[in-house]
C-alpha cells in the first residue's frame, strides 16, 4: 500500500510540475531547425518574436535583436549547403525555481558542406528557446564557433 500510495504520489507531483504551451513550442522549436535546412528565411522569420533576444557562439558578440539574428540567419544559408540538425535529444527548459516554463533546449550535431571549401562537417551543439504568445523570443546557440570556422581553413 505503501508503495502505491508513493507511485501515486510522484506521478501526480509529475503531472503537475508540466507546462501546456510546451508541445506547441517543441513543434515550432523543431520546425525552425528545419526550415533552416531547407533556407526558408520567410518562413524562420514567421516563428521568431520581432523583439527576440539571442546569443551567438561566437567570442565576444553581444546579445543580437530581431536584425542581427535574421542577419545570422542570412549568413548560414549562404555559408553552408545541405544543413541538417538531428537532436540526440529535446528537452523542456525550466525557471530559475525549476519550474517547467514551456521553452525547449536541444542537444544534437549540425552537418553540411561549407560552400566555400566544399568541405563536409559534424558540429555539436546546444540550443536553448524562450517562447512568447507561439514565437522563438530568446535562446542561443552554442557551439566552438572559431574552432569550426577554422576547421574550413
Amino acid at each position: 500500500m505503501k508503495k502505491l500510495l508513493f507511485i501515486i504520489s510522484i506521478l501526480f507531483i509529475y503531472g503537475c510540475n508540466t507546462n501546456p504551451n510546451y508541445e506547441r513550442n517543441l513543434a515550432t522549436a523543431k520546425k525552425l531547425f528545419e526550415l533552416h535546412g531547407e533556407e526558408d528565411l520567410d518562413g524562420q522569420i514567421a516563428l521568431i518574436s520581432d523583439k527576440i533576444q539571442s546569443n551567438s557562439s561566437m567570442y565576444g558578440s553581444e546579445t543580437a535583436g530581431y536584425d542581427q539574428y535574421v542577419n545570422m540567419l542570412k549568413g548560414y544559408h549562404a555559408a553552408f549547403d545541405d544543413i541538417k540538425y538531428t537532436a540526440d535529444i529535446w528537452l523542456p527548459g525550466t525557471d530559475s525555481l525549476g519550474n517547467l516554463d514551456g521553452s525547449v533546449r536541444t542537444y544534437g550535431t549540425w552537418t553540411g558542406v561549407h560552400t566555400e571549401s566544399g568541405k563536409e562537417f559534424a558540429l555539436k551543439a546546444y540550443h536553448p528557446m524562450a517562447f512568447k504568445d507561439g514565437k522563438i523570443i530568446g535562446g542561443g546557440d552554442y557551439f566552438d564557433f572559431g574552432g569550426f570556422m577554422a576547421s574550413f581553413q
